[in-house]
């Protein structure tokens, strides 16, 4: 399901209301490093046909040309989101992006939020730190507590490390929203004791100041994963909510 736009919808979403979408990879291809089971864009390779990259300046004249359609027919805007086809850090331009997006905003839609979907891969590079500390909404993830569980759920690129994810984390002193995705499969189990427990670690670690739980909601590029339900996501984390994490579901 690749996003055909660099500025797309708005499309409603459960958690951010009406989310006008920005893609800052190839309308027609896929980048990322994580090649995710359970991704709704499907595999890297199969998302190799274009690999141009939309510069600030194209992204900040789509962004702003939408932004006036939108206010000239009354469509309400509650956040503008980064997320797209892949990790949208990967885009060299990204701090001016998020730069100009924040201007624009300001001037269309200033009760709206900026909100980023990233896999926390970059946060240890200062500007891209720095630009993510600026918006409304940075939702990082964290799918699994070691490097050999996060190896089978994300397919991450050579040197990835959940440590040096969590201790990049901790820069942002909890004012950032964790997201991870629950999900069974053949050889692994998100709610299993032994990843349930030290994930529930990281998140004590970290202590940011929401949790989005989530499960699969499309199609998957594997095959044979199973969702969970709400309320059994709910009794997993149930010690957490008991020690007052503010956690969404979805």
């Amino acid at each position: 399901m690749l996003r055909e736009e660099t500025v797309f919808g708005p499309i409603h979403s459960r958690r951010l209301g009406s989310s006008l979408g920005i893609n800052l990879l190839p309308v027609n291809g896929k980048i990322c490093n994580f090649d995710c089971i359970y991704c709704e864009c499907g595999w890297n390779a199969d998302g190799r046909g274009d690999t141009v990259l939309p510069t600030a300046a194209q992204v900040r004249n789509a962004l702003e040309d939408k932004l006036c359609a939108l206010m000239l027919d009354g469509t309400p805007v509650d956040s503008i989101t980064f997320s797209g086809d892949g990790e949208p850090t990967l885009n060299p331009e990204f701090p001016r992006i998020i730069d100009d997006t924040l201007r624009l905003r300001d001037a269309f839609y200033p009760a709206a939020k900026v909100s980023v979907l990233s896999n926390a891969t970059r946060v240890n590079i200062p500007e891209v730190f720095e630009a993510l500390r600026k918006v409304d909404n940075p939702i990082m993830k964290i799918d699994a507590p070691t490097d050999e569980l996060a190896a089978r759920i994300n397919h991450p690129a050579p040197g990835y490390s959940v440590r040096r994810t969590v201790d990049a984390l901790k820069k942002f002193d909890g004012d950032f929203i964790l997201q991870t995705m629950f999900l069974r499969a053949e050889d692994f189990d998100s709610g299993a004791p032994e990843v349930l427990g030290p994930w529930m670690d990281i998140v004590r670690e970290l202590r940011p100041r929401q949790i989005q739980v989530y499960t699969i909601d499309r199609p998957t590029p594997a095959q044979g994963l199973e969702k969970y339900t709400t309320d059994e996501m709910r009794a997993l984390v149930a010690p957490l909510l008991a020690e007052g994490f503010n956690i969404q579901f979805r």
